[in-house]
């Protein structure tokens, strides 16, 4: 069986520096697959790259089989590919609610938007008591919350989270993490970039491990979780 989202040999650069090397994995539908590793190993560059806001100098991405690279942003995600991006960046000047209808413009979510918000408040009812705040307002979870349902309201089968515990206490962390884990058994697939290394690899089923631009090891979350050279490395023990 074809990957859902299939990545073959990304080689992406900013000017001269290399950020990806031969970039190569598989996202299978309805799994968690985190990628994990220090600062600057090219986490956020391959989110970006599979997203269209960063153009690969070459190498493949496919979505469902069909090849998306060279796609524009708007268009990938029209496609079901959504993104919880770092640092959040919702809208701070538009209310609550103004963010959310702003997730559910794509063509292939106009028809259920109206639904859909009300879907999102229930599952996350302290962003619902202030619908009418200005985003800029909230605490760092509640605009973690906005940003993971502002991606919902396009209708995503595939959710790509950027360090989505970045900046949060440990008991949001928490919360985030259930959120994630919840809508995977809801039926999305999860791509996951998150620094915490043991928290990925315990809720991930497959994991990468990405090193200065290049996968250097990959295998189910569970094993690397206790593979000593990723104990060594990331873990601290």
């Amino acid at each position: 069986m074809s990957a859902f989202l299939k990545v073959e040999n990304l080689d992406l650069f900013y000017g001269d520096a290399q950020a990806l090397a031969g970039v190569s994995l598989e996202v299978p539908r309805g799994e968690i697959v985190a990628i994990v590793g220090a600062n600057g190993a090219g986490k956020s560059s391959l989110i970006r790259a599979i997203a269209g806001i960063e153009k690969s100098r070459s190498g493949k991405i496919q979505f469902k089989d069909k090849g998306i690279s060279g796609l524009e942003p708007h268009d990938i995600c029209n496609l079901g590919i959504g993104q919880v991006a770092e640092g959040r960046q919702v809208f701070p000047t538009l209310s609550v609610e103004e963010n959310l209808e702003m997730g559910g413009m794509l063509p292939r979510a106009r028809a259920g938007s109206k639904q859909k918000i009300g879907e999102i408040y229930a599952m996350f009812p302290q962003i619902a008591e202030r619908k009418d705040q200005l985003a800029g307002t909230l605490s760092g979870g509640e605009q973690q919350m906005l940003s993971i349902g502002r991606c919902l309201m396009g209708n995503p089968e595939l959710i790509m989270f950027d360090e989505p515990s970045l900046g949060l206490a440990p008991l949001v962390v928490q919360e985030v993490l259930h959120t994630i884990r919840t809508l995977n058994r809801n039926g999305i697939t999860v791509l996951l970039v998150e620094q915490n290394v043991a928290v990925s690899l315990k809720i991930s089923n497959h994991a990468y491990v990405l090193e200065n631009g290049s996968i250097v090891m990959s295998g189910p979350g569970g094993e690397l979780l206790h593979d000593d050279r990723v104990r060594q490395a990331y873990l601290g023990l």
